[in-house]
């Protein structure tokens, strides 16, 4: 391969969350497994490869599931087990290439070009990374190889589980034109008819397609669709995405109107995108509130926190004003789900927060319990603001 061809892996760990819950539950192995929210009104996080025999994905309404496949075990997801092993994926990653950019806590690009002539091809390379993943961490990956990340996404697909492939200038075609469209970036089940009726089913139709039927599939992205369907992406690696926003969210089973018990959610949710701000050392300059009533309809309500913090307080404080003034519009209306989020991020300095000499209260509790957490799993300690009312509480979904 020419050294001016970039050699692009996509790395993708099969069925992360279920492959994690079932390396740390053994009895759970091989059998229907759906990480999510264990209530008819939660979501599908993650499928094991079992209970996908029966139609079940990712991003899936729980009560479809659990119709396609009444069996299935249900277990809430654990992130702070996730992102632990997550982080160990990674540093192997970084053993081979500074040019790492996460996807998520389970798939990223990497960039091997430079590596190639100390390490070995893409393939050679692509081995070596599964071997040391299934050494550390007793879990599968999925490796797709290509000069470029959108075929490198697509072959990371194409032999799941616990497979590889590699796209290159000697089978392209042979490996693209017969893929049916679906699997093709921007190609949704909303658009998909219309793609369809065009007379457009495969890689290989729309990357011989005219104009014309580009513009009746497509309207003013069709030549930009073609490119793609031709394998057609010059985009670069880009380590260490900058993240726009981080937030939590969760769905109830029972819609909530107490006052008392949605303060007590606002704080819960505040205290997880806080830990995470404060996990990749961030700071946030604006905080939402996203809020969906009983009937489906969806409002958020922000506002500018000067100067930019990572306390749990403050942004707990400020997302509860923003939701006590959406309330004073809609007093009885039911909540459904309620999100919070943090925005303007910024990369923490020692000054940030202790400008004035002594850390601050806020920062101390924060500091303590993420350490705990840290050591010991999130469940372990829970702030006295989030311990349950004794009238009991709702059911979260769990994300």
């Amino acid at each position: 391969m020419s050294a001016r061809v970039r050699t692009i892996l996509h790395v993708d760990m099969d069925a992360f969350y279920a492959s994690v819950e079932e390396h740390d539950r053994p009895e759970l192995k091989g059998k229907p497994l759906i990480v999510g929210g264990t209530t008819g009104r939660g979501v599908v996080a993650a499928a094991s490869y079992a209970v996908r025999r029966f139609g079940v994905h990712s991003a899936m309404p729980m009560r479809e599931a659990l119709r396609l496949c009444p069996q299935a075990i249900c277990v809430q997801p654990r992130m702070w087990r996730y992102k632990q092993v997550s982080d160990q994926v990674f540093e192997i990653f970084h053993e081979f290439t500074p040019l790492v950019e996460g996807l998520s806590l389970d798939e990223a690009f990497l960039d091997v070009t430079a590596s190639r002539q100390l390490l070995g091809d893409g393939e050679v390379i692509a081995t070596e990374i599964r071997r040391r993943i299934a050494k550390r961490t007793e879990l599968t990956a999925s490796v797709g190889i290509a000069p470029n990340k959108l075929l490198a996404k697509i072959a990371s697909d194409l032999n799941k589980p616990d497979g590889m492939c590699r796209i290159g200038s000697d089978n392209i075609r042979e490996v693209l034109d017969g893929l049916p469209v679906q699997k093709l970036f921007g190609v949704g089940q909303k658009s998909l008819p219309a793609v369809q009726a065009a007379g457009i089913r495969t890689f290989g139709d729309l990357r011989r397609a005219d104009e014309q039927t580009l513009w009746r599939a497509f309207g003013r992205h069709g030549i930009a669709m073609r490119d793609r369907a031709a394998g057609i992406d010059d985009r670069p690696v880009e380590p260490q995405r900058e993240e726009k926003s981080i937030s939590a969210e969760e769905t109830y089973s029972v819609d909530i109107r107490d006052p008392a018990e949605l303060k007590s959610q606002l704080v819960h949710l505040a205290d997880r995108a806080t830990s995470r701000l404060r996990a990749q050392e961030l700071i946030a300059g604006k905080v939402i509130v996203k809020i969906r009533r009983a009937d489906f309809a969806t409002y958020t309500r922000q506002r500018s926190v000067e100067p930019p913090t990572q306390d749990t307080a403050v942004v707990s404080r400020m997302a509860q004003i923003l939701f006590s003034e959406w309330r004073a519009d809609q007093p009885l209306a039911a909540v459904r789900l309620l999100g919070v989020g943090v925005a303007q991020l910024q990369e923490l300095r020692q000054i940030d927060l202790f400008s004035a000499g002594s850390p601050p209260k806020g920062a101390l509790l924060d500091a303590t319990v993420d350490s705990i957490r840290d050591r010991f799993g999130s469940t372990l300690v829970t702030r006295a603001s989030l311990l349950p009312r004794s009238t009991g509480g709702t059911e979260p979904r769990g994300d």
